[in-house]
């Protein structure tokens, strides 16, 4: 692989330039959250509300602590909450994510940039990687929430930059960075885990021992998959768990297909249109024209490497029978996992910067400029939170969740006291206590093992808390229990509040 004329040995950020970096990520990512914040939207996403309750319950359950991370969802977002999520104001309006994931924003963006600046050892280029990314409104809106996609981002522009430095030095330090950066990744989305052998073969490139380094990568950066794989078996018997348990994914969309399922061509399509939504045309296109400058210059593996990402979900799309999206564009033209497509934003933002390498020095200027400007057309031309895809996604599918969340929390804010008791199950149902800043531990629900099995096989000797909440009516319950209130709403079960008689 040869260097382009235009991409000159890398030059190291000054300082100042760093600093400068810095603090324009954490101003831009402050004034995001605080606007988001003040139209109470950090709660939107379903997940969000979701990560954000299985985070408290390590703190604050009937039985707290670390069998509460559940075996699904990787842990590293909850544990980075375990700061924040204890105090009752920042669980209840979700900034106990925000703060975490907001920092992992600024730290994808500052690493980002380091990447693109040691790749085409140009200050303008990395301006444009850095800003096509990092003013995208849908990669904002999901470093503002309790959501994995910026976490992993943070991991994944960690592991460029390190792997970017190992290729010039092949030093031991960024080899161990290399490593630290595929545990994050890892430990939070399994996206980490298909990029594992690719990231390994690219750090092998660059050795002296390729097979030796290879070997020894893939045994270091997968100990946290491993570890998941105890985890798991630990917590159910079954090291799959999260794969095929019941609460996986492939257990969730039960054996019903997709588009796009068994259908390679069809899951392409999905991807790019929920891609198009999320990156807009004009980025997509930035990204394909720097693809192509990027081929046979120190930029391609980077490049490639980003869009492993991609492949990952629409080989999952195709193969997994759990991954389907849903974009409303396209049949059944409805909102699911659209956010998925936001992986297609770090790889043409990064590939746009291998544009600005090709441009004559004279236009470089204002094409740093231009370019960011470009790529984000479709939300100056169409300047409305519907345009941004992610956000619409969680506006849409929480309307139900959100049309009776406030008034049983604020029924229950007003009429139980500490110490009566409440069973209802961990899901949807949470973010009544949440909202409520009614304390977990108050909650019997299914994470809290044998107490929970043994209630609900005989609620009548003991169902004894005085309040049930269930979207099931009389399902698993002592017969004194009455209605007291009743919410029901278009798309969503009844969600019933029962209060004991005696």
């Amino acid at each position: 692989m040869t260097n382009s004329g235009a991409l000159r040995l890398s030059s190291r950020t000054k300082p100042a330039e760093l600093a400068c970096v810095v603090a324009s990520l954490a101003l831009l990512i402050t004034v995001c959250a605080c606007w988001l914040y003040s139209r109470n939207y950090i709660l939107y996403y379903g997940d969000a509300q979701a990560h954000l309750n299985i985070s408290r319950s390590i703190l604050d359950s009937k039985t707290p602590g670390y069998d509460q991370l559940g075996t699904v969802w990787l842990p590293l977002l909850h544990a980075i909450c375990l700061p924040f999520v204890g105090n009752d104001w920042l669980w209840s309006t979700g900034l106990a994510g925000t703060i975490p994931v907001a920092l992992c924003f600024v730290l994808a963006g500052t690493l980002f940039y380091q990447a693109a600046r040691t790749v085409f050892g140009s200050r303008g280029a990395a301006v444009v990687c850095t800003s096509c990314l990092a003013l995208n409104p849908n990669v904002l809106y999901l470093s503002a929430i309790p959501m994995t996609e910026t976490l992993f981002l943070s991991g994944l522009a960690t592991f460029l930059f390190a792997a970017c430095r190992f290729a010039e030095s092949r030093s031991a330090r960024w080899f161990a960075l290399a490593v630290v950066a595929c545990w994050l990744t890892c430990l939070t989305r399994y996206d980490g885990w298909f990029l594992l052998p690719f990231a390994a073969a690219w750090i092998a490139y660059f050795s002296t021992e390729r097979l030796k380094t290879f070997i020894l990568f893939c045994l270091l950066a997968s100990a946290v998959a491993f570890y998941w794989f105890a985890h798991n078996w630990w917590e159910t018997g079954n090291a799959l768990d999260f794969y095929n348990g019941p609460y996986s994914p492939r257990a969730i969309q039960g054996g019903k297909t997709y588009p796009g399922y068994r259908d390679l061509s069809e899951a392409i399509h999905y991807y790019l249109s929920a891609g198009r939504l999320c990156a807009g045309s004009v980025l997509l296109a930035l990204g394909l024209i720097g693809t192509a400058c990027a081929l046979r210059t120190k930029a391609c593996l980077p490049v490639l490497f980003l869009l492993l990402t991609p492949v990952f979900y629409i080989v999952s799309m195709d193969s997994s029978g759990g991954s389907p999206i849903y974009v409303p564009v396209l049949w059944p033209n409805s909102y699911y996992n659209t956010r998925y497509g936001i992986a297609l934003v770090p790889f043409a933002a990064f590939a746009a910067g291998a544009v600005i390498a090709r441009i004559p020095a004279k236009w470089r200027r204002p094409a740093t400029i231009a370019l960011p400007s470009l790529a984000l057309l479709p939300w100056l031309l169409h300047p409305s939170m519907d345009n941004v895809i992610c956000w619409k996604e969680s506006e849409v599918n929480s309307r139900a969740r959100r049309a009776w969340t406030a008034p049983a929390a604020l029924y229950l804010k007003t009429n139980y006291r500490t110490g009566q008791g409440i069973t209802a199950a961990f899901g949807d149902l949470t973010s009544i206590f949440c909202r409520a800043r009614i304390p977990l531990k108050e909650v019997l629900h299914e994470g809290n093992g044998p107490e929970w099995l043994a209630t609900k096989a005989r609620p009548d000797l003991l169902h004894r808390n005085l309040w049930l909440i269930s979207m099931a009516e009389h399902e698993g319950m002592a017969e004194e229990y009455r209605t007291v209130m009743s919410l029901s709403e278009r798309g969503s079960s009844t969600v019933r509040i029962y209060r004991r008689e005696h």
